[in-house]
């Protein structure tokens, strides 16, 4: 008993060791970021690097100043809010639908609508570029929505088609039996337990909008890009403005973050309730 004990004791050492290795791995490089956000450029360099030092708000500030980034943040929030806003409300619905409709052919509608998601962004961008030229919609905010929307729907569709799967349909028989139309049963009683599933495909949803640069690049100019291609546009032929590029990477993060953490009991039940298959 005691070499077993002593065996299991050093395999959770070993385990540890390596989930705090890949963690220092993946964190190092998110947190330099932040910290030469709030550094002078002389600071961000200097060797050997100081880990305590005044901090200041001047790479945030000159961001603000000198371009134009409330508009490329705004023009971010709105792109990426109405995407994920469309995608459910047609998602959630159409998941529903394919689940309790009784098709003969729910796999292969499945299969086909997440094969949609399938198709390479390079591959999408000239017929949608024509599309958008023919209906005006080229440099405007549109033309982003509808392109994060026709690549977040499919995806949003398969997820909750798989979330609806795994609830009991005893409850909505029961409503049925009732009198409750088939749209009231999803409202009220599908739809309440699916919660989780809506914050996990919204929250993953999000996360691709907000950080696309193709589209944002091909379909948009100055006054409708988003905060992706201004961190493009820090690079010149002068050089590169670091601070402004760890600020904004710093700004590209922390709203992604920021959710991941509030909705983090939602992700993680909704993301082990048999989304991902």
């Amino acid at each position: 008993m005691g070499r077993r004990s002593a065996r299991r004791t050093l395999r959770y050492i070993i385990l540890y060791l390596v989930i705090a290795v890949v963690m220092a791995w993946a964190l190092f490089p998110i947190v330099w970021m932040i910290l030469s956000s709030f550094k002078t450029q002389v600071e961000a360099f200097q060797m050997p690097p100081r880990l305590i030092f005044q901090p200041t708000l001047t790479s945030y500030l000159d961001l603000f100043n000198e371009g134009h980034f409330a508009d490329f943040l705004k023009n971010s929030l709105i792109a990426s809010l109405a995407s994920v806003f469309f995608a459910l409300l047609l998602g959630a619905p159409g998941g529903y639908a394919l689940v309790r409709g009784g098709f003969r052919q729910k796999q292969g509608i499945a299969f086909w609508i997440i094969s949609q998601r399938m198709t390479p962004i390079a591959a999408a961008i000239v017929p949608l570029y024509m599309m958008f030229s023919y209906f005006s919609l080229i440099n405007s905010v549109g033309s982003l929505i509808i392109a994060y929307s026709t690549f977040n729907l499919p995806f949003a569709f398969w997820l909750m088609m798989s979330f609806f799967e795994d609830l009991p349909i005893e409850c909505e028989e029961a409503a049925l039996v009732d009198g409750c139309t088939w749209f009231g049963t999803f409202w009220n009683v599908a739809l309440p337990q699916a919660r989780p599933g809506l914050v996990a495909t919204g929250v993953l949803a999000l996360v691709f909008a907000w950080n696309d640069f193709a589209f944002a690049t091909a379909f948009t100019s100055t006054g409708t890009q988003t905060v992706p291609v201004a961190a493009s546009l820090l690079i010149s032929q002068q050089g590169i403005k670091w601070g402004q590029a760890m600020a904004i990477g710093t700004m590209i993060i922390a709203p992604m973050l920021a959710a991941g953490v509030l909705v983090r009991r939602h992700l993680v039940r909704g993301l082990s309730m048999g989304a991902i298959k």
